[in-house]
């Protein structure tokens, strides 16, 4: 059993969403500049509870949604989604009645088929459908520290191949993103990847990119796979959020999973994503 973590900071306040995993944070209006104190508070709970909550909120403005994420870093540009007219950092959810598909319907950390993929990623929700559109999240330290030592010692050194081609291609074309327009990276990073900021490991496979495990042969490649993707989605790790609406999550993508529930149709839901680059996983 994890024990709920109780963290105290001077300038927000952080409820523990679930024992293992999440808090949601009062005590900040980002539809206004986030002061410096505020910030510290924010970068440390983000560490201490990989994905964060931010209830209470009026609908952010896309200039400050911009700069908040500019603290954190650079910003990251999708490789094949459609962004905000007049705002290139914003990568705009949008699903109606009229939709192919809405994103994020499987377990994935986001763009992990870059060569350095993101830090994390800040969406807001500002149309919400009347229920239903909830996001999942999974916790890969805990994916790892629940594997057996035996299992843990196999994974050590392995490698894996993140793809995207069977992910983006035409996958934005409704929305005036042709196949010319988009690239698909290719990446290989570690099975298990070492977190640059806490030090902890972290599972870092999704059913969504990851392809293959480059040091077995095709049918232990599968296997192997199978089994860290039961793993890294199995109940014991996941939380499921409710949205309202204004609600800002944002996610640690180093070390936690999501999953976007398209359960609403034919009802709409909309929001403003801002992502901020990351590192070579190690």
């Amino acid at each position: 059993m994890v024990a709920i973590r109780q963290n105290s900071y001077q300038h927000i306040e952080a409820r523990p969403f679930a024992p293992n995993l999440g808090a949601e944070i009062y005590g900040v209006d980002l539809a206004k500049p986030v002061s410096d104190a505020q910030f510290d508070d924010i970068k440390q709970a983000f560490l201490d509870y990989q994905v964060l909550f931010f209830k209470d909120q009026a609908e952010i403005p896309p200039e400050l949604h911009v700069a908040f994420g500019k603290r954190f870093g650079g910003l990251h540009a999708h490789p094949a989604a459609p962004t905000m007219a007049g705002h290139p950092e914003i990568f705009e959810i949008h699903a109606t009645k009229h939709s192919k598909i809405a994103n994020g319907e499987f377990w994935h950390s986001d763009v992990s088929c870059d060569e350095e993929p993101p830090l994390g990623t800040m969406l807001q929700i500002h149309i919400a459908p009347p229920c239903g559109g909830d996001t999942m999240f999974s916790d890969m330290y805990g994916a790892y520290d629940a594997l057996s030592e035996p299992v843990r010692r196999m994974l050590d050194g392995l490698t894996a191949t993140h793809e995207s081609e069977h992910i983006y291609r035409g996958r934005y074309a409704d929305r005036g993103r042709n196949d010319t327009d988009i690239d698909c990276p290719v990446a290989v990073h570690p099975v298990v990847r070492t977190h640059p900021d806490t030090g902890r490991k972290a599972l870092f496979v999704n059913r969504t990119f990851t392809t293959r495990i480059n040091e077995l042969s095709p049918s232990e490649s599968d296997a192997v796979l199978t089994m860290l993707f039961e793993q890294a989605e199995h109940i014991d790790h996941q939380i499921r959020f409710r949205w309202t609406l204004n609600d800002m999550a944002f996610w640690d993508n180093r070390c936690c999973m999501h999953r976007a529930i398209w359960d609403y149709w034919p009802e709409e839901r909309k929001g403003r994503r801002v992502t901020i680059k990351g590192d070579r996983p190690r």
